[in-house]
This record gives structure tokens, sequence and C-alpha cells, in this order.
């Protein structure tokens, strides 16, 4: 579960980055799939550790 939750975060890093960078305009839902991503990220961090 945890390797899909890292694989799910990486995908929503790389769709902000190309979007945010690539100058594609997709509204507010960009800055949800980061924050999105984030929490993710830093659950798998957590579940590691315990």
């Amino acid at each position: 579960m945890g390797n899909l939750l890292y694989t799910i975060a990486v995908i929503l890093v790389i769709i902000w980055a190309i979007s945010f960078f690539g100058g594609f305009y997709t509204g507010g839902i960009i800055h949800v799939l980061i924050v999105i991503a984030i929490i993710a990220i830093v659950l798998g961090v957590i579940r590691r550790a315990a």
C-alpha cells in the first residue's frame, strides 16, 4: 500500500511540474494535486519510520 501511495505522489508531482513549468493553465486544481502528493509522501515516510 505504501509503495502505491509513493507512486501516486510521484505521478502527481510530475503532472504538477509539467503544467507549472510548461505554462498550461489548469486552474486551482493543480495546487490540490500537489498538496495531495505531499501528504502521500509524508504518510509514506511516517509509515516507514514506525
